[in-house]
């Protein structure tokens, strides 16, 4: 298909050139081509938006997801919608290689993606997405989520090891954790999506069954990944690049963000390790999650169930505990990336190892863990315990006070926590990597007896539809934003106005008023909620939602201050003020009444962030079987797609000929006109003496 461009601009580049004053020809060529044949291109290609990749990432032993040539995939399209349309693409279609455009029911299926991943006709896919997913549900993760770095294994409980016992995620097949040679893209069910269609329709379909004659509609996708292998093989060419090269270039980067925490009650920060008569019950939940497409994780139930309870929760636990402080410092940690092998909370547990944190893991009394709690049956929420460190007595009568006083603390807001009725390993959780420690007590509740009761686990159609997070259609944002749904109000019993707003700015919008006077204006932005970790290429500010978590925390559980946006982020000369024990906010605030202008102010709270990447790159052990090894690769070009019209291959050898054929002639012409110069271009000078 290259050859039909080629073609087009060498016409364009000989015209240019024998235009041109031959002083100034190769100037002109070089400028001249840039400006005046981008129109050919325009021309020829049709730009996609709205096109989201699945690009590769990397663990310690392999590598997966999805890349192009480095010049690109080009091929084909034909429209998968039938049985008789896979047996075209993969066997009986005169013009492979093919770019196949499917609806999600075909993507969902992964027999036949396995069929396309072997295929040498296929060069890429595109898959239309619609905003709800299949009825009987989808996920393209893993059925037993982090299995080898949880804390079962064959030392430590291993019947209860691999999901032996329960399976905890029955509909996942696996497909993110495939190698695809060919770029995958998502595409909106859009008005582009129906230019593709009508482009096929007119151009891919032929007359009584017979193959469709030139020119064909085809596409080309740019996703090309410099990485490869694992990410022990990216991380040593990443120093080979750094020691050894005048222009470095990294070709992965290690997985990562912060870790958001709070204590109840004031920690002070300067000195780490162990804090003398202090107990502390960490409450935690994660931040993250993922689907097959890169930078696309909506992870409501997955994810933005759990971390609005916890929210929720602090905020309410603030003014008890002001009137009643308790016996025991609550910590609420939110961690990063535990998608992807615990990054966040193996890193916080390292940490305390190693005196690197404000508290140790003897400071650590119990953990409470917030999973999946969004999609609750009845009222029912489980309280899942870890049966191997229960067979310590003493574990165990801590575990059974634990589960009594949560039980007391919900009676009369319509919830029923229960245990489940077998004995099994806890679900995919936090917690494993604090148990890999030593045996604390802890319970980790979900909305899950046994399996995930969530369909569409780490997928892109865990969703704000899914939990049933809708909103009237003549309502504006902001009414929508004030508008209590009945999710706001069923799962959680903190306060559901309040609820409601942490939805509709996790799930749909968080660009809007109410989080808008919370954040510093640096932090204003329309960014689409999503909560895949990303990368960790600055190691000192947090992603944009992680931030947005922390200033949200901070103005949950902290306290106004009169101070000024001066004293505010310098606020050591200032009486009853610590930096040790408090860190200090500056937010805009709500808008003043009748006016564009706003009442910003200094919250002061005990919120603070940490690095959340995983030790086996501070280790250097990239291949760890300890530690997350996640990276994903770089890519140097724009990730991008456009769809053209392929001439035959005759046709296109044809172009090329008669475009070097003229452009022959012009370097012909060109020579001669040079080497004849001084006769062509000569003019007659008139005598010296001449006078007029």
């Amino acid at each position: 298909a290259q050859w039909h461009l080629g073609g087009q601009i060498s016409l364009c580049a000989v015209l240019l050139c024998i235009t041109c004053d031959n002083h100034f020809t190769f100037f002109f060529f070089l400028t001249l081509l840039g400006a005046g044949c981008n129109s050919v291109e325009q021309k020829i290609y049709v730009d996609l938006n709205n096109t989201i990749p699945c690009v590769r990432l990397l663990n310690g032993t392999h590598q997966m997801g999805c890349q192009s040539s480095i010049s690109g995939n080009t091929g084909v399209l034909h429209v998968l919608e039938t049985e008789a349309d896979l047996d075209w693409v993969l066997k009986s279609g005169p013009h492979p290689p093919y770019m196949v455009l499917m609806d999600a029911s075909y993507f969902n299926r992964y027999t036949v993606m396995m069929q396309l991943k072997n295929s040498t006709r296929v060069t890429g896919v595109a898959v239309v997405i619609p905003s709800t997913g299949p009825p009987q549900g989808f996920s393209p993760h893993n059925k037993c989520p982090n299995q080898h770095t949880g804390v079962y294994s064959d030392s430590y409980g291993p019947g209860l090891a691999d999901c032996n016992v329960t399976v905890w995620n029955p509909l996942g097949n696996g497909l993110s954790f495939e190698d695809f040679k060919f770029p995958i893209f998502s595409l909106k069910d859009d008005n582009q999506t129906e230019a593709i269609r009508k482009c096929i329709s007119d151009h891919n379909v032929g007359n009584n069954g017979s193959a469709p004659a030139y020119p064909l509609c085809a596409m080309q996708m740019f996703s090309h990944m410099h990485a490869v292998t694992s990410t022990a093989t990216c991380m040593r060419r990443n120093y080979i690049q750094e020691h050894y090269s005048l222009n470095p270039e990294s070709v992965c980067d290690p997985l990562g963000d912060f870790n958001v925490w709070a204590p109840l009650l004031p920690l002070n920060v300067t000195s780490k390790g162990h804090k003398a008569n202090e107990s502390v019950v960490i409450a935690a939940t994660r931040l993250d999650g993922r689907s097959f497409f890169w930078d696309v994780a909506t992870a409501a139930e997955g994810t933005v169930t759990g971390f609005v309870t916890l929210l929720a929760a602090a905020h309410a636990l603030r003014s008890v505990t002001e009137q009643a402080p308790p016996s025991r410092n609550i910590l609420f940690t939110f961690f990063q990336g535990e998608t992807f092998d615990y990054i966040g909370s193996s890193r916080m547990v390292y940490d305390m190892e190693k005196k690197k944190f404000v508290i140790d893991l003897d400071n650590v009394h119990s953990v409470l863990e917030i999973g999946q709690v969004g999609l609750r049956e009845g009222t029912n929420l489980w309280m899942h315990t870890d049966p191997v460190s229960r067979t310590n007595a003493s574990v165990d009568e801590q575990v059974r006070n634990l589960v009594a006083n949560l039980k007391d603390s919900v009676t009369g807001l319509g919830i029923n926590l229960a245990e489940p009725t077998v004995s099994q390993p806890l679900p995919p959780s936090s917690f494993q990597r604090f148990l890999r420690a030593r045996p604390f007590p802890g319970v980790v509740l979900a909305d899950h007896q046994s399996s995930f009761v969530n369909k569409y686990y780490e997928s892109i159609y865990d969703n704000a539809a899914y939990l049933n997070v809708t909103y009237p259609s003549d309502l504006s944002p902001e009414e929508q934003l004030e508008y209590i749904t009945d999710t706001a109000k069923q799962p959680f019993s903190f306060s559901g106005f309040q609820v409601t707003q942490m939805l509709y700015g996790f799930l749909i919008r968080t660009n809007n008023s109410w989080f808008r006077s919370m954040i510093s204006a640096e932090d204003v932005g329309s960014q689409t909620p999503q909560y895949y970790v990303g990368v960790s290429v600055s190691m000192t500010r947090p992603s944009p939602m992680t931030r947005l978590v922390q200033y949200l925390l901070a103005n949950l559980t902290g306290t106004v201050t009169a101070l000024n946006q001066t004293t505010c982020q310098d606020p050591s000369s200032q009486r009853n003020e610590s930096k040790e024990l408090y860190s200090y906010l500056w937010v805009r605030g709500p808008q003043s009444a009748n006016s564009t202008n706003r009442d910003p102010y200094c919250v002061r709270s005990t919120v603070r962030s940490t690095l959340a990447i995983s030790p086996a790159f501070e280790l250097r052990e990239y291949e760890s079987k300890v530690y997350s090894t996640w990276t994903e690769s770089r890519w140097k070009s724009s990730i991008k797609a456009r769809i053209f019209l392929v001439a035959s291959k005759e046709l296109e050898m044809l172009t090329l000929g008669v475009g070097i054929a003229v452009l022959l002639v012009s370097l012909l012409v060109t020579y001669f006109i040079s080497s004849k110069a001084e006769l062509l271009f000569s003019s007659t000078r008139e005598p010296s003496g001449t006078t007029y």
